[in-house]
Parts: structure tokens; sequence; C-alpha cells
């Protein structure tokens, strides 16, 4: 949802800060808020005025005309305020429907005043305007505000002038001076609305006092969607729950979820001792799920209502599902057991198999309980790879210990509810349509072979079944506002964004329609250079460029006339209004959701200017069979085949909903002879176009027989209908259905998972609109759920008399599947060119060695315990990971002299960058710099496995001529030891369990020590031997793969590691000091020359 309630205290403060600025000329609102966990010590010492000033107090949840309530108590003192608050938290209040507590409560100054002096202001937008109300009586007494207050429309296009606020709205103030203070409080406080994306402002009263300006009641509502632009003026926003309905932690953790992720995620818990739950993807399926339950006598025991939608991952799948598990087997039991909805439509473009499997870990997860309260799970989905989400969700059921009935397209979308509530039979076997891998085959043709039977045998028959429910008057000539076709098989398109997927299948469906050329002829993203992208034209690859401007876009390819527009809701204004200067482009379809409504409307105007119809925003877009898709519209190729939508049909429709446009594809498929063309507006509160603008198109267009209208709660486009079904615009059948006719058997208010699916009066109510409709003489049915036989049964009347002669069936081009998606279906194999065991980064989370990153983290288990999890697959005991860390330390640095150092500096002093200098100096590691642990561990090791005796192993290598690696230091000696060597020795001889190997190297450095004092176990061969006395000992390999470690080379790597810390110091040691271009002086250099050249 976009506008939403703030409370008192919130709405106040933010009019506090920023009011005055735009000289209001008000009293700063004096408040203190109260709750169960206030200190009214501190309340009152942060609050003095508490203390010597008369009080009003009231709860602050979002609850209308508490004055007519008595919940409003005026004159107290301080004391009296906290008696008055104590008899009421905590307490139960019945305010019309709707039971809940009274938690939390504002206190303010008591304002002495007269009734004259309070008066109304209200200011709220909508599609075209701001309206401005005022009346110059407030109080709780006003009445209806509609029919007293003088209103001022101030258009989005324009500005307010204290003129107009004096002129038209403050008639009937008398006094100049007082209308000259509220005209400026009114100018400041609509210039503070617009400024703060206010979308509605109400304050009654206002109190005119001869010193100032007072607010005392203040309801608002802010345009949640522009936090990104107005969060360092609001601050933190908490939105609370309406009143009646208590904000649970599990909302508000789903809440945050939505808020990191691209998808969508939504959760209102109704009766958390529900016996109905529900798990739905989709905003137009979630509200219809809700609307059959209702529908079918399950509203008192529907426990919740939300949706997931937008490709949400497997992470986020699981995580919601487990959610909503969590609270159904949280709750006390129900005696007759309770069942899970987990339903949907046809899915545009989220992989039904990741989210089934993400469903499918939490209900392995949960198993046991939902076994132990009786649950019932029943499945309905459809979309890209539905078929392999179905299967693995139906294997599963199999070993999951409780009823779990799986279906498919097959089965009408909400036909499951019937089936969990016990209204209609469980198949036993559900039916399955023919599929090709993933490709559905076209249906429906014995169907439309028998529609063409019944139009020959009713050729004779003039009587019009249709004609006694609707006007048969032509159209009265009114203007339509886009009286033209919007998409042809002609249509030339730019995308704006690197949407790949979303392209290519655009061209598969240009393809199946049998287009000449691509719809798609250039792409726009301004991060990239101008650069080609290769998509598939059927079998052979093409190339579309890309472009950084799109001025070069449109003056390159003239022909275009349609934009795509991916762009993010943060930049998806700005991009659309810069198209909107190119008079070539008539339709621009704006897919993201989430756009502040002030900008949304601002488009609007713009695009009416220039008579350009925008589809969107928060839409998937629409489609012409046989034509032009936009992006995603009609889901994967199986749906399309499905669904018919490669050649055009008879009927068009015309829905807020992109999933249930996918869904109504099908719907009509079976239905009809298909879908002639069909557009989602979108589910904002203004969408580009209206269900009219569309309509009238319709209507307009000849090749258009029937007319299906999905609208929904909230907003009034669809009584724009019903005139136009009086006054004879609309001659044509239209189906018609507004979902969301749950919304008035809740007791409190619920926003669905569109942003104007909300109703603000009775009016705004799905049913209120299905009433209207049906009046008006549209084709209304009882539910959702008969929709497709109502407009079954009017197409085959128009099929019977002639009006409709059912399209022939064209059998599609095949289309060759990607092979991506193909490797994803499992229908193909491939080896992979890569293989890891080590480390996992597909999820949602980072996983080493099969251990998330947030329980490394948590666990505490350092830089060896990463070593530990990478290198070796395993959480070796804490004392391995301190010896790694250790071997870290003392190999980090030895100083500059050594080659590896000095290399790095002479790169870093020739002004090479970070990489390569620590890489030139990495290359000097081998056995005669750093690299001798391999070497000294084979070394130690095969003469200890061998029981060589020390002194024996001595005389072997100075017999080979081999020097022992890891003995022999140039600096230190048995009179000069090193204490790095100290250290590490001390460590494992105390802390490893056993260390053989060490002790045996120890007794060889006694024996080369008396050679030489500085024939000493160096660090490399304390490393070593004591690297693979942990490999033998710890108790964590065996010893096959403690060998194999050694073999591999795994010793050396803590000084790699170890000296790139060192080198990495160095190269930003000479990059500080600044030191320039390297030259090795002369006098180090001994020049050797041949004599016969001297």
């Amino acid at each position: 949802m976009s506008a939403k309630a703030i409370t008192e205290a919130t709405g106040k403060d933010i009019l506090n800060r920023h009011l005055n600025q735009h000289g209001a000329g008000a009293a700063t609102c004096r408040f203190a808020t109260v709750n169960a966990d206030t200190d009214w010590s501190k309340l009152s010492v942060d609050h003095p005025w508490l203390l010597n000033t008369p009080l009003v107090v009231k709860p602050d949840q979002l609850i209308k005309r508490r004055g007519k309530l008595g919940l409003i108590g005026v004159k107290k003192n301080f004391e009296q305020v906290k008696q008055w608050i104590g008899e009421r938290i905590n307490k139960d209040q019945k305010i019309g429907n709707a039971v809940g507590k009274l938690r939390n409560f504002i206190i303010e100054p008591f304002v002495p005043h007269t009734e004259a002096e309070e008066m109304y202001v209200c200011i709220y937008s909508h599609r075209t305007a701001d309206t401005i109300l005022f009346h110059h009586q407030g109080g709780v007494d006003i009445g209806d505000v509609d029919a007293k207050a003088v209103k001022l429309e101030v258009p989005v296009d324009s500005t307010l002038t204290l003129a107009d606020v004096q002129s038209k709205l403050l008639k009937a103030i008398t006094d100049t001076a007082n209308k000259e203070r509220i005209a400026k409080f009114i100018y400041a406080l609509y210039n503070t609305f617009a400024d703060l994306y206010f979308t509605y402002l109400e304050i009654n009263p206002l109190v005119v006092t001869a010193d100032s300006l007072y607010i005392l009641d203040l309801a608002a509502k802010l345009d949640s969607t522009a936090d990104f632009i107005c969060r360092p003026k609001w601050g933190d926003i908490e939105y609370p729950p309406p009143f009646g309905r208590d904000a649970y932690p599990e909302e508000a953790y789903i809440a945050d979820l939505d808020a990191k992720s691209g998808a969508s995620l939504k959760l209102t818990i109704l009766n958390r001792n529900g016996r109905i739950w529900t798990m739905v993807a989709g905003g137009g399926a979630s509200v219809i799920y809700s609307d059959t339950i209702c529908d079918l006598g399950g509203a008192a025991e529907l426990a919740n209502y939300g949706e997931y939608s937008g490709a949400p991952s497997e992470q986020q799948t699981y995580e919601y599902a487990k959610t909503i598990l969590n609270l159904m087997t949280s709750s006390p039991k129900h005696p007759e057991g309770k069942v899970l909805i987990t339903g949907g439509g046809i899915a545009n473009f989220t992989n039904v198999a990741a989210t089934f499997q993400g469903i499918i870990t939490a209900l392995r997860e949960f198993q046991p309980k939902l076994v132990e309260h009786n649950v019932s799970i029943f499945v309905r989905r459809a979309g890209p790879n539905y078929q392999e989400g179905l299967r693995r969700m139906r294997d599963f059921g199999s070993t999951l210990g409780i009823p779990l009935h799986v279906f498919g397209p097959e089965t009408h979308m909400t036909a499951i509810c019937g089936m969990a509530l016990g209204k209609r039979p469980i198949p036993q076997v559900a039916s399955v349509e023919f599929s090709t891998a993933n490709f559905l085959l076209p249906g429906g043709q014995q169907a439309q072979a028998d529609l063409k039977s019944d139009a020959e045998v009713s050729s004779n028959d003039e009587s019009d079944g249709l004609a006694a429910n609707n006007h048969q008057h032509q159209s009265n000539g009114a203007k339509l506002n886009f009286n033209r076709k919007f998409f042809s098989n002609t249509t030339k398109a730019i995308v704006w964004g690197m949407q790949q997927r979303a392209v290519q299948s655009m061209l598969d469906f240009d393809f199946i329609c049998r287009r000449d050329e691509p719809s798609v002829v250039a792409m726009v993203y301004p991060f990239t250079g101008d650069h080609k992208q290769k998509y598939y034209w059927g079998h052979k690859e093409i190339l579309i460029p890309v472009y950084k401007k799109m001025s070069d876009a449109i003056h390159k390819h003239k022909e275009v006339d349609v934009m795509v527009n991916f762009a993010s809701l943060r930049s998806a204004y700005d991009s659309t209004l810069e198209v909107l200067e190119f008079p070539q482009i008539r339709t621009v379809a704006i897919i993201a959701e989430g756009i502040p409504e002030n900008m949304t409307r601002k488009l609007i105007i713009e695009a009416n200017k220039k008579g350009v119809a925008i589809i969107g925003p928060a839409t998937v877009g629409g489609v012409k069979p046989g034509c032009f898709k936009i992006g995603n519209t009609g889901g994967m190729l199986d749906n399309i085949l499905h669904s018919k939508l490669y050649r055009p049909g008879s009927v068009a429709y015309v829905s807020r909903s992109g999933g249930m446009s996918n869904e109504l594809n099908n719907i009509i498929s079976k239905a009809t002879d298909g879908v002639l063309e069909g557009i989602a507006i979108g589910g904002d509160r203004y969408p580009g176009t209206t269900f009219m603008d569309h309509i009238l198109r319709y209507q307009s267009d000849p090749e258009t027989k029937l007319i299906v209208l999905l609208g929904e709660v909230g907003g009034t486009e669809e009584y724009d209908v019903c005139a136009a079904l009086k006054d004879g615009r609309i001659t044509k059948p239209l189906v018609a259905w507004c979902i969301g006719t749950c919304a008035s058997m809740f007791t409190s208010e619920v926003q669905f998972g569109h942003a104007g699916s909300c109703a603000n009066s009775d009016r705004e109510t799905a049913t209120a609109k299905n009433k209207a409709l049906r009046d008006a003489g549209a084709y209304v049915p009882d539910s959702f759920d008969t929709l497709g036989e109502l407009i079954n049964h009017v197409y085959s009347e128009l099929v019977k008399t002639g009006r409709i002669v059912p399209r022939e069936e064209v059998p599609p081009p095949t289309v060759p599947m990607d092979y991506s998606w193909a490797r994803e279906l499992g229908l193909i194999r491939k080896p992979a060119s890569f293989m890891t065991s080590i480390c996992d980064e597909r999820g949602q989370e980072l996983i080493y060695a099969g251990m998330p990153i947030s329980e490394v983290l948590n666990k505490d288990v350092g830089i060896g315990g990463v070593i530990s999890l990478l290198w070796f697959q395993r959480c070796l005991p804490s004392y391995c990971c301190k010896f790694f860390e250790m071997c870290l330390m003392v190999t980090a640095d030895h100083g500059p002299a050594v080659s590896g150092a000095h290399n790095t500096i002479v790169c870093a002093r020739a002004g090479k960058d970070l990489v390569s200098s620590v890489v030139s100096g990495l290359l000097t590691i081998g056995d005669r710099f750093g690299g001798a642990l391999d070497g000294s561990a084979r070394q130690f090791s095969e003469a200890y496995d061998t029981n060589l005796h020390p002194m024996e192993f001595v005389n072997k290598m100075r017999k080979e001529g081999k020097l022992i690696l890891g003995i022999g230091h140039r600096v230190k000696s048995i009179n000069n030891p090193d204490v790095r060597v100290k250290i590490i020795k001390e460590f494992v001889m105390e802390n490893f369990p056993q260390c053989p190997l060490l002790k045996y190297a120890l007794e060889v450095e006694k024996i080369t020590t008396n050679k030489k004092p500085n024939l000493i176990l160096n660090v490399d061969g304390v490393i070593a031997t004591a690297f693979v006395d942990m490999l033998r000992n710890c108790g964590s390999f065996t010893s096959e793969e403690a060998q194999e470690y050694i073999n591999v080379g795994a010793i050396n790597s803590l000084f790699v590691l170890g000296r790139s810390i060192g080198f990495i110091g160095h190269y930003m040691d000479q990059k500080r000091l600044k030191q320039g271009l390297y030259r090795h002086p002369w006098d180090d250099i001994s020049y050797v020359i041949p004599e016969q050249y001297n």
C-alpha cells in the first residue's frame, strides 16, 4: 500500500518540524505519548508543562470520531490523566465492528477557545488534483463535511496562491486580519502537504484565537513509497495497524524481508486462532482467494491475508512459509483440524519450482507439528516450470504424513478453496493437460469445433439472447481518450533496462506469432557504453543494439512507437519524462512498482498533454495475441501456447492485476476462442490509463466481440464504466467482476496486495461496484469461481447468433528451448565445467563448507576457523585454528630485504597497482624462499615413517648432496634463537595431543647444530612438522586424507597467506612514503665482462 495512515503524534511531529518553514504562523504542537511501558515520572520531567497545565487526553490508534465515542478527556490535571488512561489502557474497546485494546495515548495542553474559533481543514489527493476542504465551523459536531465545506481544487501541474485561498476558500471569514492569517496557514499547510508527500491531512478543529492558530485533532496519511525521497524530512516512520488488529512481530519480520527484497512479500494476521491459513502467490490472486473463502462461509476462521510475488528466491519463500507455518502451529489446535491453502494464478516470470522448493523445505521442518495439528494442504499453481514444482510437491506429499492435494492450471484457480472447506469434492485423479517438456500443446480444438457446430445449427435463429441484458443503442459520440490500436504485428519497441530474459521472451513471442521482424529493435541502459547484445530469433542468433542515451536510440530507430520501461522505482519517473519528449513514442509501459504517487500523477498529466498512453506503473504490461507482448506478460512459452496467445481471438479484457491477467488468458482460452487483447493497467492507486480508456478502445474496435473487466476494491473507476453502459457508449457485451468482496466481512481495515486496493468509502467496496455494474447492464457472476462459466455462456450466445465466428486454429512454429531453461527443467544434462565443495553463494546466505556465514560470525571461529572450513571442509578443534592464526602472524613479514618483499617494493615504486605488486612478491616463493614448508614436511615425514634414526637421516641427505629443508638460517643460530620458532614449538608441545614429527625434527636439529650453530630448525621446519602432526593426530583426518594434503602442497599455503599480509603492508608503506622509481646502485653490481671485449 502506498497511502498509509500515521498516528496523530507522528503527524504533529512532522508538522512541528516543517510547517512554519512555509510561514504558517501556527503554534507548536505540544504533546506527550503514553503506552503501557511509560515511566510517568520521567514523562513529567521531559514535559514539565504536564504538571501545571490543564490537559486533554485521547487514544492515538487511528480511531475516527473519538469525541463522539467519548474517548477524549478534557481539562484534566496530570493525576486525573493518569487515572483516565489507567482505566482504559489494555482494555477492550468496541468501535463499529472492530474490537481492540487501547494501548497508545496522546496528552496535550488544553487550549481555551470558543466554538466560533473552531474551523475545519482537510487536504487529500486524487488522480488529477489535490482537494482542499475548508469550513468556518469545526469540531465534533461538524456533520457532513462534503456537503458543508468549500472546495478548492489544485491541479497536479499547478501551484496554489494565497489569492486563491482567500477568494475561493475563505468567503465565510469576514474578519480581514483572521482571513489573512488563515490563508497563510492553509497556504503553508498545502505546501507542506505537497513537499512531504502526504496523501491525506485533516485538522478538526483548527482553532484560530487572537494570539495564534492551534492544531487540535489531526489525521494523516503519507505516501510510503516516497520514503527514499522524504526519509531525511520524515525521520523513521512507524505505520500502525488499524484499530482492532494488533501489530504482530511476524508481520514486522515479513515487512522487513519485503523491504530488503525486489520481490513482494506481505502478511496480515486476521485471526491468530483461525483454522484457515493461506499462502498465495500474487497480489490479485491473494484477494480472490480471500474472497472465495469468505463467500464459502470461512470469514470467521480465515487466519491471515498475504501474498508472495515478484519472483522471490527459494530462501525468501522458505522464510515466508516458515513464518506462516510457525503461526499456524503455535496457536491452539482446532477440533476440525486446520487447512493451508497454497494457491496462485499462472505466474508470468516467477519460477514455480524454485519457490515450491522453499515451501517444501519449510514443510519438512514443521512436519511433526503439522501432523499434530491435523493440517490438510491444498496446492494449485501454474507458470514457469510449474510441472517440476508440482511434481516435487506431489512427491514430497507422499512422505509428509498429512493430506496434501496438488493441482495445476487444469483446475480452476479457486477450486481448492471449496475442496479445503468441504464444499466440493476432491478429485481422486486430477486431469492433467498434455505437455511436451515445458511446452503445453494448444488445447480446446474440440471445444471450438463444438461451438462452430452450435453456430451452424443456430445460424437462422434471429433472436439475440443477449439483448435483454445489454444496451443496444449507438455510442453518443463522446470523444475517446485513445481511439487507436496500441499494438499491431509491425509494432516496434525500445526496452529501457538490461532485462535480457524479458526481451528474449518478447522475441520468442514474436517468432511464434509469425512476425516478419523482431518487435524489440533497441535497448537503453545508461550504466554501460553503447554495445550490442546477443539474442535468439527462433533458431538463429541476432544482435540488438544497446544505447547509453535514449536520444540516440530514438533518433536511430524512427519506426519505434512503444517504450517498455523496466527502470527501478527511483529512476522510472525521470526515464519516462525523458521519453515523453520524443513525439514518435505513443505508448509507454512502466513496470516498476512503488513509484511515489505525486510522480505518477505528474507523468499522467504530461502523457495526456502529448497524447501518449501509459500502461502501469506496477504492471506486467499487456498482450496483443499474434502481434506484440510487453516484457514478461503471458509467462513462459508453454502458457502462451496453452492460452493460444499466438493468434488473436474475439475477447478483449482489462485488469488491474498482472498476475490475474495471465489467469484471465487461461480462463478466456478455455471459455472462448481466445484473447484479442489484454491489458493490466497496474495495481497502483493512479494507473496511467484507466479501465475506460481501454474499454472504449475495445468498443471502437470491430474485431472485439466481447469485453471482460476485472476490477477490484478501492477507487471509483468502475462507476465510469457503469455510466458508459447506461448512456450507450458501451454497447458490446461486458462481463465484469470486482475482486475484494471479502473486505466488508473483516472487522478491521485490510490493505490488500495492490496499492490501490483499499476501500475508503462504501462506494469503493467491491460489493457495491459489482451491484452497480450488474444494475448498469454488465454481466456479473456470483463470484470469481463462476467467472469462466459466465464468459463461456455469453460467448456461446454470441456464437449461436452469428456475432462471433470462432477463430481457426493455426499451429504455431516451434521455438527451441533455451539451454539454461532446459537444464533447469531437467530435460538435458551436461558435465559441469567446474566443481566445488567448499562454498555456495547461490542461496540467501553464503555458506562455507556447509556452515552459513551468519553462524561463522556468531560462533566467532576466527580466521583459523574460516581456514579450516575452506581448506579442509570441516570445523577443526580450536587449538588447530589457533595454530593457523599463529602461523599467519609469525610468517606475515620478515623485513624488506627478503626477495618477496623486495620485489613487491620495486613494483610499488614503479607505479604498479596493489595486485601486480603483491603477485610479483608471491612469485619469488619457492624452495629457496619461503616455500620450503611442503618439501620440509615431505622429507621429515618420509624419514620418520621409514624409521630412519635422526643421524641416519642427516647422513643420508649429506650423502645424496641434498639440503634438509626446514634446517638452517642466515641470521639466527643456536646462540641467537628465532623467537618465532620458540613460540610455535611451545604452543604445539602444550596443546597438540601428539607431536612425534616435531620431536623428530628437534632431534635432527641437535645433530645439525653440532656441525654449525646456524643449522637450526627454522620457521619453515617447525610449521611444516607441526602441520603434519596436526593432520595426523587431531582426529579429524584419516591417514590417507592427511597424506593427500601433504602431497597437494597444503602446508605451504600458510606461508603464502601469511606473507601476503606483509607484502600488502610493504606496498602501502611505499605508497604512503611516496617513494619514486627504484634503480639499483651501480656500486652494488659486479660487472663481469668477458676479457676479449675489454
